[in-house]
């Protein structure tokens, strides 16, 4: 028992004859695959958002960078301080040098390597407490962020929203909606 299509096939043969039943074939397969095609075809819609930019020009993080800045500003100050006092006190060695004693020589070279160490370790000790401190003040920011992403998927029915990507068309890119969002 032959089926509907194969029936209509082989009536399309014998009408056409031999020489152009390949043809037959092939325009017969064509329309059957465009029939099979769903009808509901859309394309994806797809957003950009840059995360950098969030982070960098939105009003919360202009806040939140300022906030910071005026908590370390007394900690930075006195890292410049003793940044200039150890500069100071190493040119008035070298100038001190050739008429110090061994044992005075000695001593302040010591003095300048516990003033180099100490430095080095206020000045470590400040960034990871700055860069702890700017991470807890950002990370709201990007929950902010997010919703306002989630938000704007759902009101304007995107498909994806890509953060962070090598290339971006600006038609795409909906930085400054969020942007706007959080508030300028």
């Amino acid at each position: 028992m032959k089926s509907q299509f194969a029936l209509k096939l082989s009536a399309v043969n014998r009408a056409m004859g031999r020489g152009n039943r390949a043809l037959v074939l092939a325009a017969v397969l064509g329309l059957g695959a465009m029939a099979a095609a769903p009808v509901y075809a859309q394309a994806t819609k797809i957003g950009f958002v840059s995360t950098e930019r969030i982070l960098r020009d939105s009003k919360p993080a202009k806040a939140a960078q300022a906030k910071i800045e005026a908590e370390f500003k007394k900690r930075d100050d006195e890292l410049q301080n003793l940044a200039n006092r150890l500069r100071n006190d190493a040119q008035k060695f070298d100038k001190d040098a050739p008429v110090l004693s061994e044992s005075e020589r000695i001593k302040r070279q010591r003095q300048l390597a516990d003033l180099d160490s100490d430095l080095q370790r206020k000045r470590r000790e400040f960034q990871e407490d700055f860069n702890r401190r700017r991470n807890e003040e950002f990370s709201s920011i990007v929950e902010k962020a997010d919703a306002a992403i989630k938000k704007i998927a759902e009101q304007q029915n995107y498909d994806l929203i890509i953060q962070d990507a090598v290339t971006v068309s600006p038609r795409v890119d909906i930085t400054d909606q969020v942007l706007k969002a959080l508030g300028g």
